[in-house]
Parts: C-alpha cells; sequence; structure tokens
C-alpha cells in the first residue's frame, strides 16, 4: 500500500521506496541518500550527485497530487522521464484522438453511414471505402493502443500490472481485436460479423478515470437497483392480471375496445402497462375503458399512483443516495492521493538539522526549484512559489509548512479585469466615466430586445408568404441600422475599457465576435446586390438575399442571448446546467458506450429488414397517406372498421 510505504518510510531508505519495487536502479550511489551539514548546523543539504534524481522526482509526486494520480510507478530517472512524457498534454490528446477515430470508423465501414437522408426512399448508392483502407487505420490505432499498454505496465511494474483488472482487460480486448482484424483482412473485408466492434468503447472506457469510477458506483448499486426492479415486476405482472379480468372479452363488440386495444393477450396487456409506466401512452390506454365507465379510470390512477410516482421515484432516489455516497468516498479517495503526492515529494527531498534530528526539513531553495520544473497552472504555480518564498529568511521549512503551501491548490483563482486606460484629456475621461457605466449595457439589452421583437414581428406578418413572396429589404434595412448600433457599442466599449479590459469579459467576447461576423455578412450583402437591393435575389451570388438576411437574423437572436449574465437568478440557472454539463462527462460517457454497443447490435440483428417498397416514390406515399385518412374519416361516420389490411384494399 502506498499508505504503508510513506508512513513507515525512514529518513535514509532508498527514494525508489516511494515508487513501485521494481523501480531500483542499479548502483548504490543512486539508491541511497546523502547528507552534508554545515559547520554551524543551521541548514542541510543533497549531495549534488544525487540532488537532480530527488528533484524529479519530488516533481513527478507533486504533478501526481495535482491529478490525483497514485504514486504507486517507477522512479529512476529514465521512468521519470518517460512518465512525465506519457502524462504530457500532447501525449493524451493523441491517444484520446486515436480513441475517436476508432470509434469513428462504424461510420464509414460496411454498412457505410455515409448518406444525407435516413429515408431509404430518398438515399443514393453509399460512398464506401476500399477494402483495406479503414483496417489500415484500425491497425495503426491498434499499434497505438499496444505501445499505451506497454508504457503502462513498464512505468506501474509486473506486480502493479497483475492486480491490474482494467489493464488485462485491455491486454484482452487488444487481442481479440488483432485476431479479428487478421480474420477480416483475410476474408476481404466480406464477413458478416465483426466482433472487434463490440469491444472498441472499452478504448473509451479504460482511457477515463472518472468513467471507471462511475461504472464502480453503478456496480455497488446495482443490488439495491435490482430491489426495487424486482418490487415493479411484481406491481406490473399484478396489475397486468387485474386488467385482463377486468377487460375480457365481452359477448357486445362494442364493450371489447379495450380489450382489443390494449388487453388482448398477456404479451400486449404486459407492454400496455409498462409503457403506461412512462406515462407515454397515458391516457389514451384507458379512453376505451373510460368511455364506457368512468370507474374503470381507478385501475390506471392507481396503477400510475404506485409505480410511477412511489416505485421509480423510489429507484431514482436510490440512484441518487448511492452516487452522492460515493462521490464523497471518490473525493476523500482523491485528496488521500494528494496528501501522499506531496508527502512522497516532501520525503524525497527531506533531511534532518543537525541540532535536531528528529526532525525533517526541506530547504526553501529545493521547493522553488521543483515548483519551476512543475507543470500546473500559471496561478496556483505563483500562489505556492510565493507561499514558498515566506520561509526564505529560515531557509528551510517543516512538514506542515510544506503541506500547507500546497493547500492552495484547492483555492479558485479570481479573475481581475486589468486597470482602466489613463487619458489626460479632461473631456475623455468624462467619456471614459459614461461608456465605462453599467447602464450602456441595460441600454444594449434593450437595443437587442427591440431588435428581436422587430424580426418576429416581420416573420408573424410575412408567415404565409413564400420566400420568392417576402420584401426582404425593410428587414435588411432594419437590421442594418441595429448592426451599426452594435458595432458602435462595441467602439465606445473598446475606447472605454481599452484592449484587455473588454477581452477580459466573457460577455464581450461572446458580443464582440457576433458583431464582428454581423458587419462581414453585411458586408456581403452590400458587396453582392448593391443598393437598391435587386428583387430577384435568386439571380446573383452563391446565396440568395433571404438566404443571407435569415443567417444575419438567427445571428442577431442567437446574440440576445447577451443578456443572460446580466440577471442574476438566469445567470444563476445557466452556471448551474454549465457546471452540470461539465459534472456528467463521465455519465455521457458511460450512456456513449451504451448507445454504441447497441447500435453494433442492431447493425446485426436488423440489418436490410427495412427495404422501401419498389417504384415508390414520396409523391405516392404522400398520396397513399392522404387516401387512407380520407377512408378513416369514412368509415368513423358509417361506424365500420375494417379488420385488415385485405378488408381495407376491398371496401377501397
Amino acid at each position: 500500500m502506498e499508505t504503508d510505504r510513506l508512513l513507515t518510510g525512514a529518513e535514509d531508505q532508498h527514494s525508489e521506496d516511494y515508487g513501485s519495487g521494481p523501480a531500483r536502479s542499479g548502483g548504490d550511489s543512486r539508491g541511497s541518500r546523502r547528507m552534508s551539514y554545515s559547520t554551524t548546523g543551521d541548514y542541510c543539504r543533497l549531495d549534488g550527485d544525487d540532488e537532480d534524481l530527488y528533484i524529479q522526482q519530488a516533481v513527478v509526486f507533486i504533478e501526481d497530487a495535482i491529478h490525483y494520480r497514485s504514486i504507486n510507478h517507477r522512479v529512476d530517472g529514465r521512468s521519470l522521464r518517460l512518465y512525465r512524457w506519457y502524462y504530457s498534454r500532447i501525449c493524451q490528446w493523441i491517444l484520446g484522438t486515436i480513441i475517436a477515430v476508432v470509434l469513428l470508423l462504424a461510420f464509414v465501414e460496411r454498412p457505410s453511414s455515409l448518406s444525407i437522408s435516413s429515408d431509404p426512399r430518398h438515399q443514393s448508392s453509399r460512398w464506401e471505402p476500399p477494402c483495406g483502407a479503414p483496417e489500415s487505420v484500425e491497425m495503426l490505432c491498434l499499434l497505438i493502443f499496444c505501445l499505451d499498454l506497454a508504457v503502462k505496465s513498464y512505468l506501474i511494474g509486473w506486480e502493479e500490472f497483475r492486480k491490474s483488472k482494467w489493464l488485462i482487460s485491455y491486454t484482452v480486448v487488444i487481442c481479440v481485436s488483432v485476431i479479428d482484424w487478421v480474420l477480416s483482412v483475410s476474408m476481404e473485408c466480406d464477413e458478416k460479423l465483426r466482433v472487434r466492434r463490440l469491444v472498441r468503447p472499452f478504448f473509451l472506457l479504460q482511457n477515463s478515470s472518472l468513467m471507471k469510477k462511475t461504472l464502480k458506483c453503478i456496480k455497488r448499486t446495482l443490488p439495491e437497483i435490482a430491489s426495487v426492479i424486482l418490487l415493479l415486476a411484481l406491481h406490473l405482472c399484478l396489475f397486468t392480471m387485474i386488467g385482463m379480468l377486468l377487460f375480457a372479452k365481452n359477448a357486445d363488440q362494442k364493450k371489447n375496445g379495450e380489450w382489443e386495444l390494449h388487453f388482448k393477450n398477456l404479451t400486449t396487456s404486459l407492454t400496455s402497462l409498462l409503457v403506461l409506466l412512462t406515462t407515454a401512452n397515458n391516457p389514451d390506454v384507458m379512453i376505451p375503458a373510460y368511455s364506457l365507465n368512468r370507474c374503470y379510470a381507478i385501475f390506471f390512477i392507481t396503477f400510475s399512483i404506485i409505480g410511477t410516482y412511489c416505485l421509480m421515484n423510489l429507484l431514482t432516489a436510490i440512484i441518487y443516495n448511492q452516487f452522492r455516497g460515493y462521490l464523497l468516498m471518490s473525493v476523500q479517495t482523491s485528496i488521500i492521493r494528494r496528501r501522499l503526492g506531496i508527502r512522497a515529494a516532501f520525503h524525497v527531498l527531506s533531511c534532518h538539522r543537525a541540532q535536531t534530528e528528529e526532525q525533517e526539513l526541506v530547504r526553501v531553495n529545493a521547493v522553488l526549484q521543483v515548483m519551476s520544473r512543475v507543470k500546473m497552472k500559471h496561478f496556483y504555480k505563483s500562489a505556492i512559489t510565493a507561499a514558498s518564498q515566506q520561509f526564505a529568511d529560515q531557509g528551510y521549512m517543516d512538514q506542515q509548512q510544506f503541506r500547507r503551501i500546497f493547500d492552495e491548490l484547492d483555492k479558485d483563482s479570481i479573475k481581475e479585469h486589468p486597470p482602466l486606460p489613463q487619458y489626460t484629456s479632461a473631456t475623455l475621461q468624462k467619456l471614459q466615466v459614461v461608456f465605462s457605466h453599467y447602464y450602456l449595457t441595460v441600454l444594449g439589452n434593450l437595443v437587442a430586445l427591440a431588435n428581436v421583437l422587430c424580426i418576429c414581428t416581420i416573420l408573424v406578418l410575412n408567415s404565409e408568404k413564400s420566400t420568392e413572396e417576402r420584401d426582404n429589404n425593410v428587414l435588411e434595412v432594419i437590421n442594418l441600422c441595429f448592426i451599426l448600433f452594435y458595432l458602435s457599442e462595441m467602439s465606445v466599449k473598446i475606447f472605454a475599457f481599452g484592449w484587455r479590459g473588454y477581452l477580459s469579459y466573457r460577455s464581450n467576447i461572446f458580443d464582440g465576435f457576433l458583431t464582428i461576423l454581423l458587419l462581414i455578412l453585411q458586408i456581403a450583402i452590400f458587396i453582392t446586390y448593391r443598393l437598391p437591393y435587386s428583387q430577384e435575389p435568386s439571380s446573383r451570388g452563391v446565396m440568395s438575399l433571404w438566404e443571407m438576411v435569415r443567417l444575419v437574423n438567427i445571428l442577431i437572436v442567437f446574440r440576445f442571448l447577451r443578456i443572460i449574465p446580466d440577471i442574476k437568478l438566469m445567470a444563476l440557472v445557466a452556471s448551474t446546467l454549465l457546471d452540470l454539463v461539465k459534472n456528467l462527462r463521465a455519465f455521457a460517457g458511460i450512456l456513449v458506450v451504451v448507445y454504441y454497443v447497441f447500435a453494433v447490435f442492431g447493425i446485426w440483428l436488423f440489418e436490410g429488414a427495412i427495404k422501401p417498397p419498389p417504384q415508390m416514390s414520396v409523391f405516392s406515399m404522400d398520396n397513399t397517406t392522404s387516401n387512407f385518412s380520407n377512408a378513416c374519416g369514412t368509415y368513423e361516420q358509417l361506424g365500420y372498421w375494417p379488420n385488415n389490411f385485405d378488408d381495407f384494399a376491398l371496401a377501397e
């Protein structure tokens, strides 16, 4: 255990004791720590031969603490360089891109999904890559995965590799993928099943620690979820039998509506109530029975209250409670990992004072040297460095002081806006005060609201007109006036706040980007259609005048979102939604994996099951639908409904 190593580590232990066992390098000069003391005993330092290695170890341990990684890995010089390279941003970005490429291969492999429409009546011949092209890309990705597995296994050592179920599964998945790839190539890409498609989502799972934690939480939640699901199944079966008894077939055909549609047999009854559990067919499922007797509604209401509003909410509460408890445990584990990393860094840098042998100390210069090499956000590096320099007069710090300076990692950075530019002219200073006032933003929001209302009014008035009949000149002139105001608003804000101050606000970046984009579109309209605008917009340019005006209107409506930060309640809701999206990334990854697997199964099971009728066009389908609707109206008036499609055709 990592904790045992750190808690029992003595001053004269090997540096490799803070990593995995196989990390011990040859040579006693690297394996032990040598210290030299000053004659006065005020400070101590590491020997120059070993200092660089211990600095590297401390740098890696601090980076592990920052990213909540385990410190149980090799700590010799060569392994540390490989470790930092592997966890560098560019290496992890490349690995993530390779995983995305592997997952996206399913869209171009046979059967290809490269078609504009999913309607089989509209699809043209799909483009399918030649045999060997996707396979070559896939083999390149598999080779990179093999390299990834080899690096991970080397860094943690054989003992830790045998304990890691994820790495063992990673090895099995790569082997299965390679074997299936060889079979696919040998069969010239004509095989029906590709097993490696089914295991590709595993590459996404194993590369995300958050997704692994989510899966572990789901696994722990399954027993309690299973009990509630069993209770739901019992509830469903019980009401299914009661429903079949209540809505049995009657001698009077007019009273068999509920039986015919929803309770004809066990399968139909179970399906109808299962759908009702999700309220998808409510109240349609009870309308035939309710039209005969209002009291039948009690059956469906009781079923919904018990199933939908009690048992389903109980299931949600159990899942929430389990995830909340696991989240707390996960946070505690992350905090322990961070403290272990910080303590390991302290131990590899520490030494004893000559006068107090029992007290471990760290030189401030060594800490500053470590912080200069650590890759982390500039804000945290500056804060930790400043906290370390407070002990420069003493020249050293103890364990508590060393741990306390890294408490800065738990603090959020407060963004400070640059100071306003200084103008010497009194007139410019007064203008700066006016243009930097909050009321200018309020005025801009009101003008944006007026612009959106104008667009809505014109769209309502022209809703019955075709694009050729609409007079786009009026709307374009109105938009031009508003765009000029937006441009002037952006200009005066830049004058008041300066470039850096203007760009320090995210709302200004959003507002300015859309304003410049609107200005570019407006200039493009002028260049294409001149003044006055052509009455035949389709005769010029790549886009018609209406299409360009429509694009301008979409951007103006989108720009209206600038009001969100200025309304506190709305800004709170928006920030909550953004935080929710960030925190649900792991769960979203699990959903992607589940949908991906089911999509692969769907391709296998239903390939070629849907075929469009020969010589069937959209026009003929529309006519069939229209005739069917007219016939349904006639049959409703006559009180007669055909039993099957043959009766319908005979009646026609």
